[in-house]
This record gives structure tokens, C-alpha cells and sequence, in this order.
């Protein structure tokens, strides 16, 4: 699915305030949280878009359950969601569109696009004629490329400015790398999404955070036609550069003249078969010119080459038999410090919250355990879903972004009411964004103990579900006792 058609489309959805969308307003009620995300969803009748915003609250208060326990099992309710999303006018476009709009009105600052490339995989066993094989090929779906915005200089998360699905296709055999550049690629989801994002509104700085899939020439040029910046992670040492004076050779015989700039030390997480470490990290930076590729895409040939620069960290000495760190990152925002190359890691480093997304889309939203019986109609049931997770990761960054701001004026009063109750907390005491997430994460199942660290997200996400059934039920006995 190609996002560049939407592009006219845009001007027919109206936006709403991009205030509803940020993580510093209130988390708002389901209902409400509906409406503000879907209700100027154009489906070509407003009952399909009522029922959209319906479905919708039913999923971010329930965000695992399944369509029957999302509507409670009401076999009308549930039967109008099938309805739904069997309609040829409720595509994933369309769900998705309002939110997309909306996050993109950005005010004046700096944020990030953190982009990447998720498997949505609905298993070998199901019989989706119209998905593609995935993995190894015993695996069934479509890939899901998205463009999270998230604060440059903070952990808050705004919504996603842009999706495209796109179902894989075997190459044909014997293809020359020309014959590629000719046909649509997998690879072509990075500019589709530029593209669809577009440009940022006046005063605003957008940078698109990628890793190796998009060091492409084209992404490049993307990213410059749509006065945006980008940050790619290179992803072969032995591509031609050009030298500031016209110089061409390989990237790594740039890499290896370049200065030391300084270092500095990180922390790194556990990661799969190495333990948490801290690294001492050597920076080095510098110019160069991507030129043209010589199998040249129709788009291609009418580009110019690309001026950008290149910031190298790499690890020194790493523990024995440990793969050291090492990034090699192209940007096109100015380098001309060493705290500036530093800056352009730190952007980098911000792409795990786009993973944290994934996680919050498949673990805790079970996108790959929906039953729907064709792939079309999987697409914008995905469509919802992934903003019901941007709602998760939401209510996640509030913690970590604004700790000792008053629970009160970031989450319903009744929630924390009902929370202290269930905690037994003593009367009159006022809870943080902190402490309020943290019991949360309790009811969820977290045990908070000195040495346990930060909660992970099943807790966050157990513990929140659990609060929103126990309101429920709250207002349901006061509505039966008036």
C-alpha cells in the first residue's frame, strides 16, 4: 500500500487539536480518547466512523482481550465490529489518517521520526490468501513501516505521523540490480513514508531516525525534498564516498582518516548473551558527498548528490569475545563539534522507543492473535490497535517525563481514587505521576521492591486494565444504588 496517493486526500480530513494528542495533557477516558483520535475519520458514513469510535474505546480499555471481551461479549456489539472492518471503505488509510494528520501539527521545536520496520506475522496455520510469506516463509502477513514523533530531547511521545503496509514479494529470477530499480521494492517503504509525512510546519525542525535498512541514495533525497533532516546508521563499509574535494573512495578509507574528536562513557542495557556493561565510546566526525548509484532508479536520475556528514563512535576495548559498539551515522543536520556529534548519537540512541512501541502493539495490544479471516480487513483493525499502543506508550513515558507532576491532573481523578483505595493508601495523600504508575504497575503484578528496578511493560499494562475494570464496575454499582 503506497501512502504517496494520500497525499491529496489529506486536505478532506479535519484536524484536530494537537494538544489531545500530547503526552503532557491528560490521559483522557476511553471514550473521550476515542473520539479525539477517530472521530473525523472519513469512512464515508457517519455510522461506520461512530462505530469506529465505539470499537475504539472498547480496545484501549481492554487492549489485549479479543473483539468478543472487548465489546463484553455482546453478540450485536460484536457482530458490528466484524461488519466493520468488512467494509471496502474502512481501510487502514482511513482509520488511521485523523491521527496521522494531527501529530504531524507540530509546534515550534526539534523532534524526532524514529522510522523502522515491523513483521506482522499471523502465523503459517492461518489461511490468509491474500498475505505474504514471512520469516522463513512459514510465516503469514505483511510488514507495517512506521514513523513514531517523539520529543528530541525527551522521551514524550506524540503519535505516529505516518504507516505504510506493505506485502512482500519473491523477486523474480535472474534480475539485474537496473531491472530492480525499475519495479516496486521492499525497500521503498523509507521514502513512501517520507514522502507521506511530508514537510514540517513552519518553525519546526523534523529529523527521521533510521537505521541500516534506509542507507539508500533515495532516502537521502527524500529527506532533502521534504526540507527534513535524517540521521541513518550506514549499513556497508565498502560503499564509494566522495571527499568535500572530490575525492572518491570507500567509506571505510574516509572513516579511518578522520580525527579523534573525544569520548565519553555510556551505559548499556543486557542484551543477548552479554551482560550490562559501561563503554568508553570514541567519537570521530566528518564530510562527505554520497554521490549517485550507478543502477539508477527512474527518481534517482533526477537527483542531485547528497552533502552530508558522518559521525563514527566505536567502543574501545570491549571484554574479551564481546562484539564491540560500533555506529557509523549519516545526518545531514551541521557537525562541526564534538558535542554536536555527540548530539547525533544521542538521536540515534533514541530509536529504542520505537521498539517499545512494537512491543506495546504486539504484546500488549495481541495484534498478531486477531482473528479477522483476510489480511485487507487485518489492516485497519492493525490501524487501530497501533494507536491504542501509542496510548500504552503514553501512559508509560508520563512516569519518566513528568514524575512528581499531581496524578490529578494527568489521569482521571476517579482512577486515582479508586487506586489509593485498592492500595490502601491513607486518606488525604496526594500521588505523583510516579508513585500513581508505579501502583499501577503493582496491581499489575510488580512487586517494587528496593532492587527491582524500573516496572516492565506486562505489569504497566496488567495493572492499568485491571484499574479501568474496577472503575467500571464503580460506576456501574453507583449508577444502580441512584
Amino acid at each position: 500500500m503506497n501512502l504517496l496517493p494520500l497525499l491529496a486526500y489529506n486536505t478532506l480530513v479535519t484536524v484536530p487539536d494537537l494538544r489531545l494528542f500530547c503526552p503532557q495533557t491528560p490521559i483522557a477516558e476511553p471514550d473521550d480518547w476515542a473520539e479525539q483520535h477517530f472521530g473525523d475519520a472519513d469512512l464515508r458514513d457517519c455510522r461506520r466512523t461512530r462505530r469506529l469510535v465505539t470499537y475504539a474505546a472498547q480496545a484501549a480499555a481492554d487492549p489485549s482481550g479479543s473483539i468478543p471481551q472487548q465489546t463484553g461479549g455482546a453478540w450485536a456489539d460484536t457482530k458490528a465490529v466484524y461488519t466493520l472492518f468488512n467494509n471496502h471503505h474502512v481501510t487502514f488509510p482511513a482509520v488511521c489518517l485523523p491521527h496521522w494528520q494531527a501529530t504531524r501539527q507540530t509546534a515550534p521545536g526539534c523532534y524526532l521520526l524514529l522510522g523502522d520496520t515491523t513483521e506482522v506475522d499471523f502465523g503459517g496455520h492461518r489461511d490468509l490468501a491474500d498475505a505474504s510469506a514471512l520469516g522463513n516463509g512459514s510465516g503469514r502477513g505483511f510488514l507495517l513501516h512506521s514513523a513514531l514523533l517523539v520529543g528530541a530531547d525527551t522521551e514524550e511521545v506524540f503519535g505516529l505521523a505516518g504507516q505504510v503496509i506493505h506485502y512482500r514479494q519473491p523477486a523474480p529470477a535472474h534480475e539485474s540490480a537496473v531491472q530492480r530499480r525499475q519495479r516496486d521494492r521492499e525497500s521503498m517503504v523509507w521514502t513512501q513514508v517520507i514522502a507521506g509525512v511530508g514537510r514540517p510546519p513552519e518553525g519546526a525542525c523534523w529529523v527521521h531516525v533510521l537505521d541500516r535498512g534506509a542507507d539508500n541514495f533515495e532516502v537521502f533525497c527524500h529527506a532533502r525534498q521534504q526540507h527534513t533532516e535524517c540521521v541513518i546508521r550506514a549499513s556497508c563499509w565498502h560503499r564509494k564516498v566522495e571527499t568535500t574535494e572530490g575525492l572518491r573512495l570507500e567509506l571505510r578509507q574516509l572513516l579511518a582518516g578522520l580525527p579523534r574528536a573525544g569520548s565519553y562513557q555510556l551505559a548499556l542495557r543486557t542484551r543477548p548473551k552479554q551482560p550490562a556493561r559501561t563503554a568508553t565510546l570514541t567519537v570521530r566526525f566528518g564530510a562527505l558527498v554520497m554521490p549517485r548509484p550507478r543502477a539508477l532508479s527512474p527518481y534517482a536520475r533526477q537527483q542531485a548528490p547528497v552533502a552530508l556528514q558522518v559521525v563514527w563512535v566505536q567502543e574501545e576495548q570491549p571484554p574479551p569475545g564481546t562484539a564491540g559498539l560500533s555506529w557509523v551515522l549519516y545526518t545531514t543536520l551541521p557537525v562541526t563539534s564534538y558535542a554536536a556529534a555527540v548530539r547525533i548519537v544521542a538521536y540515534y540512541e533514541r530509536r529504542w522507543v520505537i521498539e517499545e512501541w512494537h512491543k506495546a502493539l504486539k504484546a500488549g495490544c495481541q495484534a498478531e492473535r486477531r482473528q479477522l479471516q483476510l489480511a485487507e480487513r487485518l489492516e485497519p483493525l492493525l490501524g487501530v490497535l497501533g494507536v491504542v499502543a501509542v496510548r500504552l506508550l503514553q501512559l508509560r513515558a508520563l512516569a519518566r517525563t513528568q514524575p512528581q507532576r499531581l496524578a490529578t491532573e494527568c489521569v482521571p481523578w476517579e482512577y486515582v481514587r479508586v487506586l489509593q483505595r485498592l492500595r490502601k493508601a491513607k486518606a488525604g495523600v496526594i500521588w505523583t505521576v510516579a508513585k500513581f504508575f508505579a501502583e499501577v504497575a503493582k496491581l499489575g503484578g510488580f512487586l517494587g521492591r528496593q532492587r527491582d528496578g524500573e516496572p516492565g511493560w506486562q505489569a504497566i499494562w496488567d495493572g492499568w486494565e485491571k484499574l479501568q475494570w474496577v472503575v467500571r464496575g464503580v460506576r456501574l454499582a453507583r449508577g444502580a444504588e441512584t
